[in-house]
């Protein structure tokens, strides 16, 4: 296990706070839990039925989980009329609410985060992204002062002394298709604060393209150029530069001879991508050439922590963004 991971894990244990899982129709779920409650990294609670806790919940042990059946629970009359209330101008009566919460888990699990009843939530290993963020959308809402909600992945690459000793922050890889310079600007300064939460080191953004500091003209570089202008102007403080290539960003020799005199060439252990498709492939490319661990994606700007798994993932993997959230939690 990596280092980052046993260090998150350390800080969820010292404050442990409650987590919901939302998806009980799925084993992996179960075998996190299990996981989960050994280690003592934070509460959980998990919504389902009997009978889905009966089907996927064999042989493992969550009994220190506490299992909320909405059908029957004493708080679903309560968030029924609230999220009639939330959602009265978009046409939502009380019968849709409770269809939806009594149906949807994830809006079951948005409504105990609203409420102080949770902390945070972990879902999608068999949901889309949609269907994870639209009720925390709809509920929760962005945090204030946010301008976008974004995503990240922490990668852990193996036997690398680049970035903070192999450990590197990508976004984003999972959200915003093609994001305005405003929207980059943005990503990077959630970003940044992310991976200072997270990793506890210094953040060195670089905002990447195929272009080093106008080695090549093209609109998509003129975005980044824009994105770094509007960053620095808005966010001072932060060591952020750009535009520039990978190689430029990360390895100290290529960012001394392509952008000299930068802060950050070279250094770089914030990467943001110009749009999702090269922080998607990135990302990817990196876990599976590189061996690399890749964490989440983490959602950030979201009034509390909730996150996305990818639909391929593992139990560990669960563990591992169960241990991030309830971090995310405490610096909430």
């Amino acid at each position: 296990m990596s280092t980052f991971l046993e260090n998150v894990k350390a800080r969820a244990k010292a404050d442990k706070k409650t987590i919901v899982l939302p998806e009980s129709m799925d084993r992996r779920t179960f075998e996190a839990a299990a996981v989960v409650l050994k280690e003592e990294i934070a509460n959980l609670v998990i919504i389902g039925s009997p009978e889905e806790l009966e089907a996927n919940s064999q042989g493992l042990d969550v009994a220190g989980a506490t299992i909320i059946d909405p059908k029957t629970s004493e708080k679903t009359a309560l968030y029924v009329d609230q999220l009639t209330e939330l959602r009265k101008a978009k046409g939502m009566t009380k019968e849709m609410a409770e269809d939806l919460l009594t149906k949807d888990y994830m809006y079951y699990a948005c409504m105990m985060v609203k409420n102080g009843d949770a902390d945070g939530v972990v879902s999608g290993a068999c949901h889309s992204t949609a269907n994870t963020l639209r009720p925390s959308l709809q509920i929760v809402k962005t945090a204030p002062g946010t301008k976008l909600v974004s995503s990240f992945f922490i990668m852990v690459v193996p036997n690398c002394e680049l970035g903070a000793n192999g450990i590197f922050l990508f976004s984003d890889c999972g959200l915003n298709q093609n994001p305005n310079p405003e929207e980059l600007a943005a990503i990077a300064k959630s970003s940044a604060d992310s991976f200072r939460m997270l990793v506890g080191e210094e953040p060195r953004v670089a905002m990447l393209s195929h272009s080093s500091k106008g080695s090549a003209k093209h609109p998509d570089v003129d975005k980044v150029v824009e994105a770094t202008r509007i960053a620095k102007e808005l966010y001072p403080d932060l060591m952020l530069d750009g535009e520039l290539q990978a190689d430029a960003s990360m390895v100290p020799s290529v960012g001394s001879s392509k952008a000299p005199g930068s802060p950050v060439a070279g250094k770089a252990n914030c990467l943001i991508f110009p749009d999702l498709d090269a922080g998607n492939i990135g990302y990817k490319l990196v876990e599976r050439l590189a061996k690399a661990q890749a964490y989440g994606p983490v959602t950030q700007g979201i009034a509390a922590p909730i996150n996305d798994l990818s639909r391929g993932c593992s139990s560990d993997d669960i563990v591992g963004v169960v241990a991030i959230t309830a971090v995310q939690a405490q610096n909430k």
